[in-house]
């Protein structure tokens, strides 16, 4: 019974794998090239104020990431165990707690960040009254998304990916279709591109909560209110608040650093790689969004066996398709931006390059931190990740004010991501008593093994797309198969490849 539970999860979680995939392919077409016309309408200047201003309300944004963390616990956490009262009751309570949250948000975002936009951000004078629109209309974004976050929720929590995915490219079709209207209005650009953003915002928020809605009863919306279960979720979304503050002061935080030390080009710059690092993140995120709930339902019906071969199998999934993707990019990323940029800015390369790395290193945090949020028991992580997470601003900071170039932003992400990785894979031994011995044989040496391998050769043809992408696939993708993974994953790999070319 346990050997066909597990069989049948492992199929859905590859069902809405391949979704997800799909979405985030067209997601990702879609987003560079709205990138590529963004920069070209906007011009380099206003794309970096865009970038700037929007990243003082995502300063903000840390609240509501800590809500929707805490929503995907406790929601997923019921629906694995199968408690359908409490499930309504958490939903309903969730509302509220959102609710709160925007109008906080709203109110931070009128004082400290109002305050903070017109007097240490650095922005032409000529343009500070376009920077404050654009501000204001990304408060109201923030609010709105904020309060679609607990219907996301649930449909992730179900594991409806098809419909996640077509919601996902109904929005990006919308964004698209914003970006193309840029070339056809006379009117300030800028202002035109937020309030339109903010109207897509608004329409998506009808589509999830109609569907919810229709499909899901525990959705269905009254007011609840319990003391006990509001300060647990509160608790909860404290210390995955002080994470989210960690996490944009890492972000966000050393946009800030740039725009006081280099001016708004070097914002334009970290826009690019924000582009190309939500691009590597659409597929990172698809991929844990099928994973997510699997490792939160096995921790709830006590699965521990179960749990710890979901994330070994999607850690090393996730890193060979993010490092099959990776390698390509950085080693032609010059003649990539050139080839999707009207105007490449300064910096933009090395930038997008190490984020690229980056990600790659990612794979190893993002499934057992999805663990240990399941477990509850976040205090002590969260602590230490987060003040491992704030030296990025840090030594950013001391490296500027030692006169390094922006380049040192990217660097200090590896170097300090290096260090984090360590300590939760030694903190997951813990708390979700991971093998540690076995993890270091099964998943660490098995993809060192392929990195040295493929990695290497292709180096000499850097430039080259033709022949450094060729040299990579051949190096890559037998020793993935062979080395990368075990016998009975190859298998799975095999089996799911006939059966979507001859089916």
């Amino acid at each position: 019974m346990e050997l066909s539970t597990s069989s049948e999860n492992n199929k859905r979680i590859a069902k809405n794998t391949l979704f997800l995939y799909f979405r985030s392919l067209l997601l990702l077409f879609v987003g560079l090239y709205a990138g590529r016309e963004v920069l070209a309408q906007l011009g380099v200047s206003d794309f970096g104020i865009y970038n700037v201003v929007g990243g003082v309300i995502v300063l903000f944004s840390f609240i509501q990431n800590a809500m929707s963390s805490a929503t995907s616990r406790f929601f997923t956490f019921d629906l694995g165990k199968g408690d359908f009262e409490q499930l309504k009751r958490t939903f309903s309570l969730s509302v509220v707690i959102h609710i709160f949250t925007a109008l906080l948000i709203l109110i931070l975002g009128e004082t400290i960040g109002l305050w903070f936009l017109n007097t240490q951000l650095n922005i032409p004078n000529e343009r500070m009254g376009v920077a404050n629109f654009v501000y204001q209309f990304s408060v109201l974004s923030a609010c709105v998304g904020i309060l679609q976050a607990p219907y996301m929720v649930a449909i992730n929590a179900h594991e409806r990916m098809k419909v996640y995915a077509y919601f996902g490219i109904v929005d990006a079709v919308f964004k698209l279709a914003v970006v193309i209207s840029l070339g056809f209005v006379s009117v300030d650009k800028l202002k035109f591109y937020s309030v339109l953003l903010f109207a897509v915002y608004v329409v998506m928020v009808g589509f999830y909560w109609v569907y919810c809605r229709r499909n899901f009863p525990e959705t269905h919306f009254k007011w609840f209110w319990d003391k006990r279960m509001f300060w647990e979720r509160i608790g909860f979304s404290g210390w995955t608040t002080l994470s989210g503050i960690s996490a944009i002061a890492a972000l966000q935080g050393a946009n800030m650093l740039l725009n006081v030390f280099h001016g708004i080009v070097a914002n334009a710059a970290y826009g690019i790689m924000t582009h190309v690092s939500n691009a590597m993140a659409q597929f990172a995120n698809n991929f844990f969004a099928a994973v997510n709930p699997q490792i939160t339902k096995s921790y709830a019906r006590g699965d521990m066996d179960y749990l710890h071969s979901l994330l070994f199998r999607s850690i090393k999934f996730s890193f060979l398709m993010s490092f099959a993707l990776s390698v390509p990019l950085v080693l032609n990323m010059d003649f990539i931006l050139n080839l999707w940029l009207k105007e490449v800015p300064q910096y933009a390369v090395v930038f997008c390059q190490m984020r690229v790395m980056n990600w790659c290193l990612y794979m190893f945090f993002i499934p057992n931190f999805y663990a240990i949020m399941a477990t509850g028991k976040i205090k002590k992580f969260l602590i230490i990740d987060s003040i491992l997470t704030m030296q990025n601003l840090i030594f950013a900071y001391i490296f500027f004010k030692l006169g390094f170039s922006p380049i040192a932003v990217p660097i200090i992400y590896i170097c300090v991501d290096i260090f984090r990785i360590t300590f939760i894979i030694l903190f997951s031994k813990t708390l979700i008593k991971i093998p540690i011995g076995k993890f270091i044989y099964k998943v660490v040496f098995r993809l060192f093994v392929v990195v040295f391998i493929s990695l290497p050769l292709p180096i000499f043809f850097y430039g080259n797309f033709l022949a450094n992408a060729g040299v990579f696939l051949i190096l890559f993708l037998p020793s993935a198969m062979f080395i990368g993974l075990e016998a009975n994953e190859r298998k799975k790999v095999v089996e799911m490849a006939k059966r979507k070319l001859f089916n």
